[in-house]
């Protein structure tokens, strides 16, 4: 349940900030920002990552570090590039 809220609420920021840029996230797909330090990453993901349980491990670490509010305006990971480019290399071999 949090989780929803998390991404309900930072998707929704997300929106908010970006209103003058053009949309560049296709559907089925969500916008997250990935890093440890001042500078994140951002990556374009799909939906359906957000169900697995080794995404959601991710996502419990985001909710521990920021709650609800995300710096970047969008749903951000506070873990290594390469980490996360593991994680979901796996998902999307499955």
């Amino acid at each position: 349940m949090a989780i929803r809220q998390i991404l309900k609420r930072s998707l929704s920021s997300e929106k908010r900030s970006n209103s003058t840029r053009p949309a560049d996230v296709p559907k089925g797909y969500c916008a997250v920002y990935v890093g440890e330090c001042e500078y994140k990453q951002r990556f374009v993901i799909p939906v359906s990552y957000l169900n697995h349980p080794s995404f959601q491990s991710l996502l419990c670490q985001a909710e521990e570090e920021f709650g609800y509010y995300h710096p970047m305006g969008g749903l951000t990971i506070p873990c290594s590039e390469d980490f996360f480019v593991n994680v979901t290399s796996r998902l999307s071999r499955t």
